[in-house]
Order: structure tokens, then sequence, then C-alpha cells
């Protein structure tokens, strides 16, 4: 573990830019932010007053489902509703993850053919209210755009078809060690990253392979993210978790 972050702490020397990036120790493990290029509440307050974009066509009626009542073994660790994420404050007032039926059941059967390898599913997003997909866009600095959604277009995770999703060991309940850390805005990240052990390359493989093959897409920049192909099928939606029943 301790060549692990030296490795990390080498790379974000490496890598460096005009504003401030750091690997953060917390009571469950590293996490990774930026500084935000301007403060994360009056941010908050503005996306609250705005509209997501208009959409037309023909779109099937929302069916948010809560993820963790389809499986126990389906494990929650929701980054924003802690200060643990990218931008170091809490963004929802609860720490729970839905996603459109048809996904959610597909997720499940990613989740059975999992347990046979012995790993089961660990969550950070799933349904992201679109008031936080423009606060994430607005925070981060434009050359690290791709790892974040243009709210002008809205997102997968605003239509609750996309989920952020790691593995962890069903024997120990820890999760596995992936090649970058979760939300990390570097090419570890990619989809595709050659670096990292063989170990970590062949664990991110498989969450890549069994989401595949239940109809989900990787995100090329991020190893954790999963499209779900019916997305085009739902609009985007803005509301808060306590308030889908």
């Amino acid at each position: 573990m301790s060549n692990i972050k030296a490795e990390r702490n080498s790379y974000i020397k490496i890598f460096s830019l005009s504003f401030l990036i750091l690997l953060t120790e917390c009571s469950s493990g590293e996490f990774f932010h930026i500084s935000p290029v301007r403060p994360v509440d009056q941010l908050l307050a503005e996306a609250l007053q705005s509209t997501p974009p208009a959409e037309t066509g023909t779109f099937r009626k929302a069916e948010l489902t809560e993820i963790v009542k389809l499986d126990s073994t389906i494990h929650l660790d929701i980054r924003y509703a802690t200060k643990n994420n990218f931008l170091s404050t809490p963004l929802y007032s609860q720490a729970r993850a839905f996603l459109q039926l048809p996904a959610a059941e597909a997720l499940l059967r990613v989740c059975q053919s999992l347990k046979t390898k012995g790993y089961g599913l660990l969550i950070h997003d799933a349904y992201r209210p679109w008031y936080i997909t423009k606060i994430f866009w607005d925070a981060t600095p434009p050359d690290l755009h791709n790892f974040v959604a243009n709210p002008s277009k809205g997102s997968k995770h605003n239509r609750g078809c996309a989920v952020d999703l790691t593995l962890y060991d069903l024997k120990t309940g820890n999760p596995v060690i992936m090649p970058s850390l979760y939300d990390e805005m570097s090419e570890r990240a990619y989809a595709d990253y050659k670096g990292g052990t063989e170990v970590e390359l062949n664990l991110r493989d498989l969450l890549r392979s069994e989401m595949e093959k239940e109809g989900f897409t990787v995100y090329e920049f991020e190893w954790w993210h999963f499209d779900y192909k019916d997305w085009p099928h739902y609009t985007i939606q803005n509301i808060r978790f306590e308030n889908i029943h």
C-alpha cells in the first residue's frame, strides 16, 4: 500500500496545473480533490436558481429505483454526501443511490455474476440531480472538463442511467485497489490506461467486462463511470433524493 501511495504522490507532483490538486487521507482511505474555480456555496445558490435545458420528444416515465433494495450485498460509499469528494464539501443531503428500473435490474444481474467470482459492487454515485451537475461544471477548471458533464446538455447521471462504482472483496468487505482513485482527474482514470499493476488492471477490466455484458458502456475518461444503453429514452431530472418516492 505504501508503494501505491508513493507512486500516486509522485504522479501528482508531475501532474502540475495552475490550481491545487491534492490526495487526502480520510477514514475510508485516500480521496482526490481540487480547489474549485469559485466557492461552492456560491455555485450551489446559483445552481438551485437555474433551470435544466428543455428537451423535446417522447420519453419514458421515470422509475427511479433505490439500488440497495434489490440486493443487500450491493454496498454504498456515496462520496457526495460527505466531504470526501473532489470538491471537499457535502452536496447530497442523503447517502442514497437510484437508477431507472431497467438499469437497476441490469446492475442486479452484474452483481449476481460477480458474486460467483468473489466480488461485490460498491456504488459511489448513480442518479444525480441536474443542479449538482451544474455545480461540478462551474467549479472545475476548463482544462479538466473531460471529467465533468456539461449542464447545457445534461448528464446520463441526470437521466438515472449512469452509475459510478467499483468492486469490493466479498470475504473481507474491503474495496479493491484500482489504477486510480475515484474521481481522480488524471490519465490514470482513463478506461484504457496501461499503467498500474497487473492486479489493478485485471480488476478494472473485470468490472468493465461484467458491466458491458448487461448493456452498460464505460466512459473513456473514467473507469468507474458506466452509462446504460437506454439513457436516450429518459429525460433530465432535477429532483432531490428526499423527494423521490
